[in-house]
C-alpha cells in the first residue's frame, strides 16, 4: 500500500551547453542585488568558469562577493566565515559554483544570515529547526549529491568530528544551472565517487519496508541501470557528452525526492554510517557509501527481502531460480562486482580506512545519536547492529587494532 505524499520540487533547471549565460537574469529575477558566490578551489577559476558568472551578475549590474576555498565534507568554520562576511556586504542572494560541499555550504551560510541571532549549527544538532533561508542558488560542477535540487544540507564539525545533516525545504535552490562540459575536469576517482552517491540516494529510498509505488519502483530502476551503465562508459571515456548528460541530470532526480514518493521516507541507514567515516576520517563520500554498503545489505537483507530480491532482478539482472535467499545475495554480489569494475571499494580495507575497535563504538554511539536512537526502515538499527556492520565491513586483513588515515581524502569541492 502507498504512502500518501507531497512532492516540491521548485527548483527551476537550465541544463546544457552555455547554460551559464543565463544565470545573471535568472538571479535578477529572483531579486538579487547583492549576491555572494561560494566556490571550491582553483578548478572553477582556472576553467573559467567563475569569471563567466561573475561577468553574467556584472552584466545586469548585481553586486557580488566571494567565499573560496570549501572542501569537501565541508566545514563549520568555513560557514562561520560566510556568514561574518555575508553580513559585512549584505547579501540577500547565495550563488554556489561547484558540488554538493559547495552547494551545502551555501545553504548553511543562507539559514545563518537569514536567522543572525542564532548559531547555525543548532540545526545539524537538531535542537531548533529554521523559520528564515536566504535564497540560493547553484551552478553545478560535479554531479553527485544532488544538493542542486534537493532540501539537503551536510556539514562538517571539524572541532567534534561530527558530520550532520539538516533538511528542510526553505533551502531548495532557486535555480539550478547544469552545463555537463563542466564535470570532464574532474579525476576518474571523483567522477565514479559521485555515480556511488547518486544511486545510494536512490537504493536509500529504495529498500523499504515501508510500502512503495510500481511507478516510483519504475523510475529508480530504469535511474539505477541508466547510472551504471554511464558510469561504466565514464571510467573509460571520461570525455563521453551524452554519458555526462545522463549522470548530471540522474543526481538530481535521485535526490529531489521523485524516488521516494508513495514509501515510507526510505531508509538512509548506509548514509547516516557513513557520515561518522566522513566525520572521523574525512574520505570521498561516494566511495565511503560503496565500502558500507555491502555490509549493510548482508546485514540487513533477511528482513527486507522482497525489495532485496527485486532488486536483483530488476537492476542487477539476476536470472530467476534458487531460493530468494540466494537471489538476494547474487544481487549483492553483483553490486559488489559493478563497484569494483569502476574502481570503488566494497570494504574499509579497500578504502584505506582501519578503524580501531574503539573507533568503530565511538561511530556508533555518534550514529545512533545522530539517529535520534534505533531507526531504518529495511531494518531497525540498534547500537550493537551498527558496531557489527562497521566489524563486517571492515575486509579480511583489518585487526582492529591499529587506526590509520584514510588512503583517499575527499577530493575536490567545486
Amino acid at each position: 500500500m502507498a504512502h500518501s505524499f507531497e512532492f516540491y520540487s521548485p527548483t527551476k533547471v537550465i541544463f546544457g551547453k552555455d547554460a551559464e549565460g543565463k544565470i545573471g537574469k535568472e538571479a535578477k529575477a529572483c531579486g538579487a542585488s547583492s549576491v555572494m558566490v561560494v566556490y571550491g578551489g582553483g578548478s572553477a577559476r582556472r576553467s573559467g568558469l567563475l569569471e563567466k558568472v561573475e561577468s553574467a551578475l556584472d552584466a545586469e549590474k548585481i553586486a557580488f562577493c566571494e567565499l573560496g576555498g570549501v572542501v569537501p565534507n565541508p566545514r563549520l568554520d568555513k560557514v562561520y566565515e560566510g556568514i561574518r562576511t555575508g553580513r559585512e556586504r549584505r547579501v540577500d542572494f547565495l550563488l554556489a559554483v561547484g558540488g554538493g560541499s559547495v552547494i551545502d555550504t551555501a545553504k548553511a551560510v543562507a539559514y545563518g544570515l537569514a536567522e543572525p541571532e542564532y548559531d547555525v549549527w543548532e540545526l545539524f544538532a537538531h535542537t531548533r529547526t529554521a523559520k528564515r533561508c536566504l535564497p540560493v542558488a547553484s551552478v553545478l560542477t560535479i554531479a553527485a549529491a544532488g544538493s542542486e535540487t534537493s532540501k539537503g544540507c551536510v556539514i562538517t564539525n571539524e572541532r567534534t568530528g561530527e558530520k550532520r545533516a539538516y533538511d528542510d525545504n526553505l533551502a531548495r535552490p532557486k535555480f539550478a544551472v547544469m552545463n555537463p562540459d563542466y564535470t570532464k575536469t574532474l579525476p576518474d576517482y571523483q567522477t565514479e565517487s559521485g555515480c556511488v552517491d547518486i544511486m545510494m540516494h536512490t537504493m536509500e529510498r529504495y529498500f523499504t519496508n515501508g510500502g512503495t509505488m510500481e511507478i516510483t519502483d519504475a523510475l529508480a530502476e530504469g535511474l539505477l541501470r541508466t547510472v551504471m551503465k554511464n558510469a561504466v562508459t565514464l571510467h573509460h571515456n571520461p570525455g563521453d557528452d551524452d554519458a555526462r548528460a545522463e549522470i548530471m541530470w540522474a543526481g538530481s532526480l535521485a535526490h529531489n525526492d521523485l524516488t521516494g514518493c508513495g514509501n515510507d521516507g526510505g531508509d538512509f541507514m548506509s548514509h547516516k554510517l557513513e557520515h561518522e567515516l566522513g566525520g572521523m576520517f574525512d574520505v570521498t563520500h561516494g566511495a565511503g557509501l560503496a565500502a558500507v554498503w555491502p555490509s549493510w545489505a548482508r546485514y540487513v537483507y533477511r528482513d527486507c527481502l522482497p525489495r532485496f530480491v527485486r532488486y536483483a532482478r530488476n537492476v542487477m539482472g539476476v536470472a530467476a531460480g534458487g531460493s530468494d535467499e540466494e537471489t538476494a545475495e547474487a544481487g549483492i554480489r553483483a553490486m559488489e562486482e559493478f563497484y569494483r569494475s569502476i574502481e570503488m571499494p566494497v570494504n574499509l580495507e579497500e578504502l584505506g580506512v582501519r578503524p580501531t575497535d574503539g573507533q568503530i563504538g565511538e561511530m556508533a554511539e555518534r550514529c545512533l545519536a545522530a539517529c535520534g536512537g534505533r531507526t531504518g526502515s529495511a531494518k531497525k538499527l540498534t547500537r550493537e547492529d551498527m558496531i557489527r556492520i562497521y566489524e563486517n565491513a571492515r575486509g579480511s586483513g583489518q585487526s582492529g587494532r591499529e587506526g590509520a588515515p584514510a588512503l583517499h581524502a575527499a577530493g575536490p569541492a567545486e
